[in-house]
Formats: structure tokens, sequence, C-alpha cells
């Protein structure tokens, strides 16, 4: 796939997934902008795509849970650029623990206002900019804890109402914006491995259905998404579990 020309976006940039997208979309060619949550973690992401690709990227702080943070991140991005093709909302807190009383009210605060205000406060802000693109993806990394009576993750109660918040806001998002021409695109992944899905050692691994899913697996699927023609809206992915 070719992302020449395309400017792309990732939230929660700084380590795992969205560190990965980041340098794949580099190397096919895309204009990038990352953040994390600290700025120290988004300018080693930016460093390291630059780097590896030699793209053109920009790292901002970008703290999902406040709004400012957010606004700002959002107009950093538009002072540099008129639109965005791709937006791909990944960051979000984590919070791991069954019981309710595993977490103070500040971290289930925090998890819920950075995995589902935080989501809908970032397309918000980077909607002018997707409108302005000819065709644009919004693309939500949510879990399969957002699916219906999913209880296999040990995550806190807090991380399932926030992925389920944001499984609903980008439930409603796909209906409205679509005949803008915007597809929402969102990934229902059951906990996958975090190895580096760009490591040489995963070029061309052979992989079978006893496996399990992989980071690489996640983000062929979402290039395969956006790399569809604009007549294609895939709404969502699903995937089965062993």
């Amino acid at each position: 796939m070719d992302l020449t020309g395309r400017t792309v976006v990732v939230t929660g940039a700084g380590r795992g997934f969205g560190r990965a997208f980041a340098l794949q979309a580099g190397r096919l060619g895309a204009r990038l902008f990352v953040s994390a949550r600290s700025e120290a973690a988004a300018r080693r992401t930016a460093e390291e795509v630059a780097a590896d690709s030699g793209a053109q990227v920009d790292g901002f702080a970008c703290d999902l849970a406040d709004p400012a943070t957010v606004r700002g991140f959002a107009a950093e991005v538009a002072a540099r650029t008129g639109q965005v093709d791709v937006l791909v909302n990944n960051g979000a807190r984590y919070l791991p623990g069954p019981d309710l009383w595993d977490a103070d009210d500040e971290a289930i605060t925090d998890t819920v206002a950075s995995g589902a205000t935080g989501t809908l406060l970032t397309v918000k802000h980077f909607l002018p900019l997707l409108r302005a693109a000819e065709g644009a993806d919004v693309v939500n990394l949510v879990s399969a804890a957002a699916e219906t009576r999913n209880h296999r993750s040990e995550a806190h109660p807090a991380f399932y109402a926030a992925k389920a918040a944001q499984a609903g806001f980008a439930d409603v998002l796909s209906q409205r914006l679509r005949p803008e021409g915007i597809r929402v695109i969102s990934l229902y992944p059951p906990d996958f491995t975090d190895g580096d899905p760009l490591a040489p050692s995963w070029d061309g691994a052979a992989r079978t259905a006893a496996d399990p899913l992989s980071a690489r697996s996640v983000l062929d699927c979402v290039l395969f998404a956006i790399g569809q023609p604009r007549d294609c809206f895939i709404r969502s992915f699903h995937f089965e579990q062993l």
C-alpha cells in the first residue's frame, strides 16, 4: 500500500501498536503527526520514524483525559496542514484488576476519560481537517472487551465501560459521517501479542490458527481497510478467539 501524499494522525504513539503503526505508515510514505501522553515519548517516536524512513513527522504531547491538550494537539496539527486523511484513535489507558476496588477513583475516572471522552473529543477537534480531505478514514482501536458478553479480559470494569462507550460512539459516528464520504473503521481485537510487528523476525513468519493474534495482523487489518476503494465501507473487524 502507498500512503504517499496522505496525512496520518496517530494517538498513543509512544509505544506498542501506535508506535508500530507510525513506523509502518512512515515507510509507506505518509506525512505523520503522532501524540503520546508525554512530549518526550511523542518526540522519541517521531525521531525514530524519521530515522527509519525519512518521513516527515511531528510529535506532540496529548493527554486524552485532558480536553485542553486534545484541543491543543488538533490546533498544532491544523497550523501545519490543511487536511487529515487518516486519524487513528489508538490511545487509551488500560486498567487491570477485575474487582471495582482494584483501582482508586482517580484511576477509574482517568481510564474512562482517556478511552471514551478522549476519542470523542479527538474526532470532534480533528473533524474540520478530516472533512477537508478527499475521503478520510477514522480508525478506532477498540477492544473485544466492548463486545456484548465478552468477559475474557481481566481488565478493570472501568476499561470495559470506556471501550463500550467508544464502540457506541463509533457506531453512530459511522452512520452520520458516511454521507460525507468519511469512513469510520473500528477494530475489536482480543489481547494480542505486543512484540514489535516490524522487527525482521516477523517478516514472512508462518503463523497458524493455534497462534495468538499478533500486532502485525491487527496492523495489516487497518492497512487493508483504509486501502479499499472509497465505495467500500468496512465498519468493523471482529476476531475469533481460542
